[in-house]
């Protein structure tokens, strides 16, 4: 049996095979044309990626959260863009229907979300970013469900998804959580933001003029948005910490790659320390970013509140750093080569800005971590992603 530090090595490869065979040939059309491709959204379906942890009943692969985990990070070692928009399916939109949804919203939404539907996770605005509560958007109460009204801003999978969790405020001062489709009257998705990296994920503008939600579209209690968005984004931090290991190994792998075959004074560059040492540092941070997540998936249900808050925040956080410093010794290791888009590192450098900004900033994550040492309750104030 393995370990749950070791992800089960069948599912990894058949993650890394179908990446390298149905995502890499299509990474720099997708990035070029700033969209992903409707093909392989239909194989991402089919090999039951973007319904990893939905039960078999209901048409998933019934997998556990290491399992999507080990998806991410895979596909992310290829194109972080496409992590990304499984990403959101999983450990946002599935993970909000399976913890927070009653017997009815599973019946009928997870079938859709395992086998066709698309699903975008509508919390931020334009002036209500890591202050997520301050949002604008509001559900008013008509009787027989509510009407949304309002513009969500920065919303991923918006330009593909058949079904939005929305966020909105109800009443004086409560947030609802709702589940909103696609065709519902007065929602629009606006134009795709251009972006400099994730160019294969959609990043859209939302508006919902007077939209109609029925009262069995509620997700959880009416009041319950603020538990509800705090509790799923934690696990949308472990989406993201994966997200980034995959492109830290990415990058590495072309980097080791290259290093092997360009030479340089009659000998391969990897054989200087100057080449050879900053890479295996940061394969050891890699590793343990790596082993760090991991961890926290193996004992995260077991951890009271406070110190969930705290784990995915250092697991992010750690990923992101990796991230970063990986894509970016990457391009130096490939000297003139690495500027050029005719070589993967570019693009991983320009996809791991976002790890340091989308699903709480590198500064809200260190707030959290200093939170959980200093033991404060940090589900008081600020949103505390």
């Amino acid at each position: 049996m393995n370990s749950p530090l070791e992800p089960d090595p069948a599912w990894r490869a058949k993650i890394r095979d179908f990446a390298q065979r149905a995502v890499a040939p299509l990474v720099s059309k997708m990035d070029a044309e700033e969209r992903i491709d409707d093909g392989l959204v239909a194989s991402l379906f089919a090999e039951g990626l973007m319904g990893v942890e939905i039960p078999e009943a209901y048409g998933g692969a019934g997998r556990d959260l290491l399992s999507s985990a080990v998806v991410i990070e895979e596909l992310a070692r290829v194109d972080p863009g496409v992590a990304v928009f499984v990403d959101v399916q999983n450990a946002l939109v599935v993970s909000a229907l399976s913890r927070h949804g009653d017997g009815d919203q599973k019946r009928r939404y997870l079938p859709r979300l395992a086998t066709s539907a698309v699903g975008a996770y509508a919390l931020s605005e334009e002036e209500s970013g890591s202050d997520a509560f301050a949002m604008g958007t509001e559900a008013t109460a008509d009787g027989t469900g509510f009407r949304i009204t309002g513009r969500k801003h920065w919303t991923t999978n918006a330009a593909e998804a058949s079904l939005f969790v929305v966020f909105a405020k109800v009443g004086d001062g409560g947030v609802g959580t709702f589940l909103v489709d696609a065709d519902t009257p007065g929602l629009r998705v606006g134009e795709r933001a251009s972006k400099l990296g994730i160019r294969a994920s959609s990043t859209c503008a939302v508006e919902f003029d007077d939209v109609p939600v029925g009262a069995e579209d509620v997700l959880g209690g009416v009041h319950d948005g603020r538990t509800n968005a705090i509790e799923t984004l934690n696990i949308g931090k472990i989406g993201i910490a994966a997200q980034m290991i995959g492109l830290a190994q990415g990058a590495l792998d072309a980097a080791f790659g290259y290093a092997r075959r360009r030479r340089q004074f009659g000998e391969p560059i990897i054989s200087f320390q100057g080449v050879r040492f900053p890479l295996a540092r940061l394969a050891a941070e890699l590793d343990a970013a790596r082993t760090y997540l991991y961890h926290t998936i193996a004992v995260l249900d077991t951890l009271p509140f406070a110190k969930r808050l705290t784990a995915t925040a250092t697991a992010k956080f750690l990923a992101a750093e990796v991230a970063e410093r990986a894509a970016s010794q990457a391009v130096e290791t490939l000297g003139g080569n690495g500027y050029s888009t005719a070589f993967p590192v570019e693009k991983f450098y320009r996809d791991t800005k976002i790890g340091k900004i989308y699903e709480g900033t590198t500064n809200m994550q260190l707030r959290a971590i200093a939170a959980g040492h200093l033991g404060t309750d940090e589900r008081e104030g600020v949103s505390p992603w």
